[in-house]
């Protein structure tokens, strides 16, 4: 048996884990070669392959990034995309692939494997943890631990020259990364993607904040929109799975709040510093079993499936059930933590 490994879509701690383990177990107790596609669903389109054996994965655990590389290819948008892939598949005599990746990458796995045949199985990886059929994905634990220490860290700041700060932080469609960071590390004010925010309302939580003789902290996921407003873009190009460039709306709202309330406010933009560096503890941990569990589904032939957790255990689920729609912040779950606003 020889088996495809591949990383897609943005990168996030805890993906080499993922790598370890699916290889170390792999040619361990099941005697597999592997072989390592470049740069997401660029490598089995063009054929750019990497060998994947125990040397290849020693010491890369704490590392961040992916030694394979990544990338927002989308091999169905080719017109002979299909055909290319089937073709180096074949080139390579590679069996099986495991794909690494989000609701993008994990989508054409499940297409891959639906409609064409092709045997994926599937791991979750995002930072923004919004794939439904799993209760976490690694990545977004350690982007949650870098928002929580940045905005640690901010407030002390605030408080010196008694100012707002605006911490703008990852979450394209859902605000898990701003409700998680935001609530750890006492800002004022929280704006996440599922509900729309009154920037009215935004300007009373700083004003009440002031009065109180604190300097207000608010963090705002960068898909978070006002009322009466759209989504604030970097600009308009689409990647190729049909998603603008984010970025911009804290920068927006500090202007907004500086204007309608007369205090200075600063907009810190964390970007793709939540991405990087050395994976958390247990972005390792849930990482590597995943990657174990993942090679076990190749091994019982369980393909069109993605690893999961579910309470601490790790199950197997459907890869067309866990792309067909995003683990969004529940309304009430929002307002569990107003409590804090103002």
């Amino acid at each position: 048996m020889r088996v495809g490994v591949l990383t897609g879509g943005g990168d996030c701690p805890g993906l080499n884990a993922v790598i370890r383990g699916i290889v170390r177990k792999g040619v361990q107790e099941y005697g597999y070669d592997f072989t390592g596609y470049r740069d997401g669903w660029r490598g089995p389109l063009k054929g750019d392959v990497t060998r994947l054996d125990i040397p290849a994965v020693r010491g890369i655990l704490p590392r961040g990034g992916t030694i394979l590389g990544s990338s927002r290819t989308n091999p169905l948008k080719s017109a002979d995309g299909i055909r290319r892939i089937r073709e180096n598949l074949a080139k390579q005599q590679v069996d099986a692939l495991i794909v690494i990746g989000g609701e993008d990458t994990l989508g054409v796995a499940a297409r891959l494997s639906g409609e064409y045949g092709i045997p994926c199985v599937g791991v979750p990886k995002t930072i923004d943890n919004d794939l439904s059929a799993t209760d976490y994905t690694f990545g977004f634990d350690t982007a949650v631990s870098i928002a929580t220490e940045a905005i640690d860290r901010l407030h002390t700041t605030a408080e010196s020259h008694m100012r707002v700060l605006v911490v703008e932080v990852m979450g394209r469609h859902t605000g898990w990364i701003a409700l998680h960071s935001g609530l750890a590390g006492g800002a004022n004010v929280i704006l996440i993607p599922e509900q729309r925010f009154d920037v009215d309302q935004v300007c009373a939580w700083v004003t009440s904040r002031f009065r109180a003789s604190y300097a207000p902290i608010v963090v705002v996921a960068e898909g978070a929109m006002p009322r009466d407003g759209d989504m604030v873009l970097k600009d308009g190009t689409l990647d190729s799975f049909g998603h603008v460039r984010l970025s911009g709306i804290g920068e927006w709202l500090a202007k907004e709040i500086e204007k309608r309330t007369g205090k200075e406010a600063r907009t810190t933009v964390l970007g793709h510093v939540q991405r990087g560096g050395t994976p958390s503890a247990f972005d390792r941990w849930l990482a590597t079993r995943f990657g174990l569990h993942a090679i076990d589904c190749v091994r019982d032939g369980d393909f069109g499936t993605m690893v999961a957790l579910r309470g601490t255990d790790i199950v197997r689920v459907p890869l067309a059930e866990a792309t067909a729609q995003l683990k969004r912040v529940k309304p009430e779950l929002y307002e569990e933590v107003g409590v804090f606003f103002g």
